[in-house]
């Protein structure tokens, strides 16, 4: 009786400290997971977002200001304010077609010889240096640059809040002969920020120098007007006018909040991407409840949870084993990983990115001449040769067959060039005997840097078309992507 005794005590024991080990691992992977969804969202997911609106507003204005140098250029315009301006439908015509061929809210043209605003819908008045809403052109006239780019209301369009860009109009001796240029509705922008708000389920807005809210998307508006009706958000630095983002989180009804904002010079606003971490943590804590739950409930059936899970997890990392076995290097899945981690780091520091493909020369004929165990001999040397002249920080995998991916962190295309010829020398300079008999070995190399905004298909297809090109010129030589 006492053994059976002992034995139920023993078994209940067993079963209280799994069950015990399961809710506290229940518990830490809640609080990991949680602490990862706010890393993310704070480092990645929110400043990502924020740099998706900038880049589409960019855009938009670098369009706007190609086509205000088109137009400050154009000899006819120019003429037609040397000749005396006769003909105002002449360029009233004129700055309809522009407008109606770039898609742009509205042209102008103020001449400096007669201060007349023309329109595309005709003369708009006759500019002032005393109308305050005049001081535009004559800044625009004192600028030691080409153009401005300037928020302001539209005379011409019912005073719609509007994104010009005004662009100097000089003759071919530099004579200042007036400004011209388009402009962008800053509905334009708000459709944008309504795009992305429904699109991610965010909180995106615009916040003036005086932390007034300027815009946001109407569909998720911020419940307050401006930053001092928050109290998290009163002391917030709006005076700090760097356009790299800052991450900073704060309580609302409480409830913690996660805002990443950055300040836009070509508006002079500043742009919040916020979002609740409750809405991305509330399946955390239903999962969490369910486990609790299970752990309390099943204690007799714990021990076979447990291995069914550890057999699932062994099952699951067998699968996703990440070496190769034949060259110790990283296989193609976990080069997948580091490719697409290494080109998130280059982004977030602004430091280059090189990447090198390498593909062992004529390795069919080492096969068929020595045979394969010959042809895996060759793959091993040029693995342990590359690693040798390689960083740590660098990785470094077999992508496939004969062919290896090699990603130097904070490296030019000029220093991978320099690092890809000391790999090809070394490697040829290495001989390979196998069986007692000397094989020698060659291999061709592409090079590519990570371009600004890059995809990383379209980087490895630059480095894998070099590659190619070292194949067609000869092989055993290193060629730079264009």
């Amino acid at each position: 009786m006492t053994h059976i005794t002992d034995k139920k005590r023993i078994t209940i024991l067993i079963g209280l400290l799994l069950i015990l080990g399961f809710m506290t691992t229940s518990l830490v992977s809640y609080t990991t997971t949680t602490h990862a969804v706010r890393r993310d969202l704070s480092e990645d997911v929110l400043p990502l977002t924020g740099d998706n609106i900038y880049s589409e507003i960019q855009k938009d204005l670098i369009r706007l200001v190609f086509i205000s140098s088109m137009m400050a250029t154009d000899t006819f315009l120019r003429d037609w304010i040397r000749d005396g301006e006769q003909d105002p439908a002449a360029i009233t015509r004129y700055l309809a077609a522009i407008q109606a061929k770039y898609g742009t809210v509205t042209c102008f043209l103020v001449s400096e010889a007669s201060h007349t605003y023309y329109q595309s819908k005709g003369v708009l008045k006759t500019v002032d240096r005393d109308e305050p809403r005049d001081n535009w052109y004559f800044r625009v006239r004192e600028l030691n640059t080409p153009y401005e780019i300037n928020l302001d209301v539209d005379l011409a369009n019912s005073d719609a809040l509007t994104i010009f860009i005004n662009y100097r109009v000089e003759d071919e001796q530099g004579r200042y002969l007036g400004a011209t240029g388009c402009g962008l509705t800053v509905t334009s922008v708000k459709t944008l920020l309504e795009e992305y708000a429904h699109r991610y389920n965010r909180q995106i807005y615009f916040v003036d120098s005086a932390g007034q809210v300027a815009l946001a998307s109407s569909s998720k508006p911020p419940p307050f007007a401006r930053l001092a009706e928050v109290p998290g958000l009163r002391g917030l630095d709006l005076s700090r006018q760097d356009p790299a983002s800052r991450s900073v989180s704060y309580q609302r009804n409480q409830q913690t909040v996660l805002l990443n904002s950055r300040f836009i010079p070509e508006l002079g606003w500043h742009l919040f991407v916020e979002q609740s971490i409750a809405d991305k943590i509330h399946h955390n804590r239903l999962t969490l409840g369910k486990n609790l739950l299970i752990s309390l409930s099943i204690g007799t059936l714990i021990l076979l949870a447990i291995y069914s899970t550890v057999s699932s997890y062994q099952q699951t990392l067998e699968t996703l084993a990440s070496t190769d076995t034949l060259t110790q290097l990283s296989n193609r899945n976990a080069g997948e990983i580091l490719f697409a981690q290494s080109i998130r780091e280059a982004r977030r520091s602004a430091k280059p990115l090189t990447v090198i493909l390498l593909d062992l020369d004529r390795f069919k004929q080492i096969n068929d001449r020595y045979g394969h165990a010959a042809g895996d001999a060759a793959l091993v040397s040029v693995a342990a040769t590359v690693k040798e002249r390689i960083r740590e920080a660098d990785s470094f995998s077999r992508w496939g067959g004969e062919e290896f991916l090699l990603l130097l962190k904070e490296c030019s295309l000029g220093h991978g060039q320099e690092i890809g010829e000391q790999i090809r020398k070394a490697v040829e300079e290495t001989t390979i005997y196998f069986e007692g008999k000397p094989i020698t070995v060659r291999v061709s190399l592409g090079v590519a840097e990570l371009a600004p905004g890059e995809e990383q298909e379209a980087f490895l297809k630059r480095a894998d078309q070099a590659l190619y090109q070292a194949k067609d010129e000869g092989r055993n030589r290193v060629v730079l992507a264009g």
